[in-house]
């Protein structure tokens, strides 16, 4: 069935987590993205701006996480209001998108850039520990197939700039194959849990991929029309190619398990 418009005209709220620390590489642009996807197809939307202290309304359909610095993500732990949220709109399947440090916060544990760990919201299964070498370039990820994701066919662009090395767990589906880049430093980028989609794809990460865009939305509002925008079509092959220039900046190979004592990464 189509998506159509809410009953009274009432918009489809795009939920911007925490702006005010989670902003440091525009992943806020993700929020906009969706919003304006639904609005170009006839359907009401915004974007609701979830800053400090305010909490998480039922209404929105759909949350964006963004990337952040470490003392960001220690406070974000500290804000009982959002991992309350987040974990309850989690469990009613509203689709959240988690980018980068966001991911890192979501899961079990991450380096609190200190030389310790902090325990992360728990929401996936993910632990995250440091790179030896921080990952700054253009990516390219191949989709993972059975995720719940409608990507075969696609390639997944963005720019990532992290120091973290995330591991999952045995049957915690990555969100794809990293071609060109480093990802979860495994040979894989991100995380697929449910309706949870972690990833370390900044650009942002939906301006550059509509396609997964549109998945998110299809979750929280059913199924979409085609939308034609061939100037989005175009930067998603302009980076694309940029990304099969780089030379250094290549996959790792995954080197055995590492979920044990200590964890964690910086966004």
């Amino acid at each position: 069935m189509t998506a159509t418009p809410q009953p009274g005209g009432a918009p489809v709220g795009i939920g911007l987590v925490r702006p005010d620390l989670l902003g440091t590489y525009g992943d806020g642009g993700n929020a906009i993205v969706l919003a304006d996807r639904l609005v170009r197809r006839g359907i009401p939307a915004e974007v609701v701006p979830l800053t400090s202290g305010a909490e998480i309304p039922r209404s929105v359909a759909v949350l964006v996480l963004g990337g952040g610095e470490d003392a960001a993500q220690r406070a974000l732990l500290r804000d009982d209001v959002l991992v309350r949220g987040v974990c309850a709109a989690a469990e009613r399947d509203v689709p959240v998108l988690a980018v980068c440090a966001a991911l890192q916060i979501l899961g079990r544990w991450f380096d609190d850039g200190e030389g310790g760990r902090t325990r992360g919201v728990g929401l996936v299964d993910v632990e995250t520990d440091r790179l030896e070498r921080r990952a700054v370039g253009e990516t390219i990820v191949e989709p993972s197939t059975g995720t719940g994701l409608d990507l075969a066919g696609t390639l997944l662009t963005g720019f990532e700039n992290h120091g973290g090395r995330t591991e999952r767990a045995a049957g915690c589906a990555p969100l794809g194959t990293v071609r060109v880049g480093v990802g979860n430093g495994d040979g894989t980028d991100g995380v697929v849990a449910g309706r949870v989609v972690g990833t370390y794809l900044h650009g942002p990460v939906l301006a550059r991929n509509p396609r997964l865009a549109d998945c998110l939305l299809e979750w929280a509002v059913g199924e979409l029309s085609p939308l034609e925008m061939p100037l989005v079509d175009e930067l998603h092959e302009e980076r694309l190619a940029a990304a099969r220039t780089e030379r250094e900046h290549q996959p790792v190979s995954a080197a055995g398990s590492r979920r044990r004592g200590r964890g964690a990464s910086t966004g």
